[in-house]
């Protein structure tokens, strides 16, 4: 059956204000980079304005954000492989054996607010002198991955069918050995959305790395904040900086987002 004109009408109208309420901060965000703060106050200049690149040599010269760029990624991508490596192990035997306590357990440590960690995470850790080094940020990133990377992977194992590996314990193989060889290369699609979604949660964490980190060890959504001051803020430069955090977020977004929907509704159909 066809939608109803009304209907059609009700249906464009919720998607284009969705859209341009997601679209148009990007967009005002993203031409406030290439402007100077003259002209982003200026209401006049709103579209037409001369574009300046000066903002981008600041953050990318003179604030040393090619440091903090490496450090998110150096973060980031520790933090995700230590999820994974950690977490499908541990999704596929609770998956596979039935362990409802533990993915309980996991699931109340993906809802549990992160703040409500940081105090005791910076008494323990400043006490073990780990306060302001990689480890200490990974390990506090984990704290969202991981439980990401398990939620995930057990709705993944759960739509995989069981006689494939059964048929394999058939033949010889160990539980170990029908993961490693059977199930571990099927759920291939799904490693690759926890890892992508893991990472970018990381990419963004803001809270953790500015209570854990010191000035040689803080990522990039911290090193925003170098542009907002006591007395002024210097929205040109902060807007860039924004710029560089965000845009290589949505181009990965933008590119993997079929996998990332797939993994996402992985066992929604099972049986």
């Amino acid at each position: 059956m066809k939608p109803r004109p009304a209907y059609r009408i009700f249906r464009g109208t919720a998607l284009t204000v969705v859209v341009l309420g997601l679209v148009a901060p990007l967009v005002w965000m993203v031409a406030a980079s290439f402007k100077t703060n003259v002209d982003i106050y200026d209401p006049g200049k709103a579209l037409a304005f001369a574009p300046t690149l000066a903002n981008y040599a600041k953050v990318l010269q003179q604030a040393n954000y090619v440091e903090f760029i490496l450090n998110s990624l150096w973060v980031a991508f520790a933090a995700t492989v230590a999820s994974l490596v950690l977490g499908v192990p541990a999704a596929y035997s609770m998956s596979r054996f039935n362990m409802k306590k533990s993915a309980l357990v996991v699931l109340m440590a993906r809802v549990i607010p992160g703040v409500s960690l940081l105090v005791p995470w910076f008494y323990v850790f400043s006490n073990l002198k780990m306060v302001g080094g990689f480890g200490v940020l990974i390990i506090s990133h984990m704290f969202v991955s991981l439980p990401l990377v398990v939620y995930i992977m057990m709705g993944y194992f759960d739509s995989l069918p069981t006689e494939l590996e059964e048929a394999a314990l058939v033949d010889g193989l160990t539980h170990v050995g029908a993961f490693r060889r059977i199930t571990l290369p099927l759920s291939v699609p799904g490693v690759a959305t926890a890892g992508i979604l893991s990472f970018i949660f990381s990419w963004n964490n803001f809270m953790f790395a500015l209570v854990l980190s010191d000035a040689d060890t803080k990522t990039l959504p911290v090193a925003i904040f170098d542009f907002v001051g006591y007395a002024s803020i210097d929205w040109g430069g902060l807007m860039a900086a924004t710029t560089v955090v965000t845009l290589p977020i949505c181009v990965i977004a933008l590119f993997v987002q079929k996998y990332v929907v797939s993994g996402l509704t992985a066992g929604a159909t099972k049986g």
